[in-house]
């Protein structure tokens, strides 16, 4: 979706939807979501998400280990929850520079969203209802 911003993440007991907002038009779409995957670059712009998901000091996603350390009242905490790329926020995986800790290579991108999507879209992993990530 070119041109277009994440506005809100909407929630139940997890992820059911994201708010997207055209930067052209202003119009606002609802995408029914179940999992969603994240790639913002060397320099996170995640303040939008402060609310919702745990973030570092300098602003990077908190996920797995350190995501439960956040201490956040919502994060998943089922047997070996959170998994290693998942966030704050239940089934709300990270992936690439994004992520606190992250070695910043395109490498280790490619290869932790490739873990991500195949999570996302496994409902035995993630406790999400199996549909693609978006």
């Amino acid at each position: 979706m070119l041109n277009t911003e994440v506005r809100e993440l909407i929630r139940k007991d997890k992820l059911a939807a994201v708010s997207t907002e055209s930067t052209r038009t202003g119009e606002r779409s609802t995408i029914e979501a179940r999992a969603m995957f994240i790639f913002i670059g060397a320099e996170p712009y995640t303040t939008w998400l402060a609310d919702e998901i745990a973030l570092d000091p300098k602003g990077y996603l908190l996920t797995g280990a350190d995501a439960t350390r956040s201490g956040r009242q919502d994060t998943p905490g089922s047997a070996g929850r959170p998994f290693p790329l998942e966030t704050s926020g239940p089934g709300v995986l990270a992936a690439g520079d994004l992520r606190s800790g992250s070695v910043q290579r395109v490498a280790a991108a490619v290869g932790a969203r490739t873990i991500s999507s195949s999570r996302a879209r496994s409902p035995s992993t993630t406790g999400c209802s199996g549909s693609r990530a978006r």
